[in-house]
């Protein structure tokens, strides 16, 4: 995306990607909950994006491209090897599995409303003019 928007709007788009991601895996491991031997998967990815802007903000001077720093934010996905709940080795907990999806639901319709009021208000400032 360009930059037209600003960083913030950069910011709601790259987070949404991930929260899409996140969805995915989640809606995978849900999937392969009969699957044996199958171990859960994860993704975070919101202290390697802070970490990715922060890192951004010290190094480059004297102007730092923040929107730079979003989009090459990397994720990391996880496995989580060593807990295994069955005898079968698949260690996916639907519980924690029915939570983590309905948290990044919620989280995914906040960032999608947080865009629309950003866009709103960019609207709102090109019709003063």
């Amino acid at each position: 995306m360009l930059n037209i928007y600003g960083n913030s709007v950069s910011l709601d788009e790259r987070t949404l990607d991930l929260l899409w991601e996140r969805q995915n895996i989640t809606m995978n491991n849900i999937a392969n909950v009969d699957t044996p031997n199958y171990k859960a998967r994860f993704i975070t990815f919101e202290n390697a994006l802070a970490r990715s802007i922060k890192a951004n903000e010290v190094t480059s001077r004297p102007e730092p491209n923040i929107n730079k720093a979003i989009r090459h934010s990397n994720v990391a996905v996880h496995r989580t090897a060593n807990e295994t709940m069955r005898l079968d080795g698949n260690n996916v907990d639907m519980d924690q599995e029915q939570v983590q999806l309905a948290k990044t639901t919620y989280e995914y319709q906040y960032m999608v409303q947080s865009i629309s009021n950003e866009l709103s208000r960019l609207r709102s400032a090109v019709k003063t003019f």
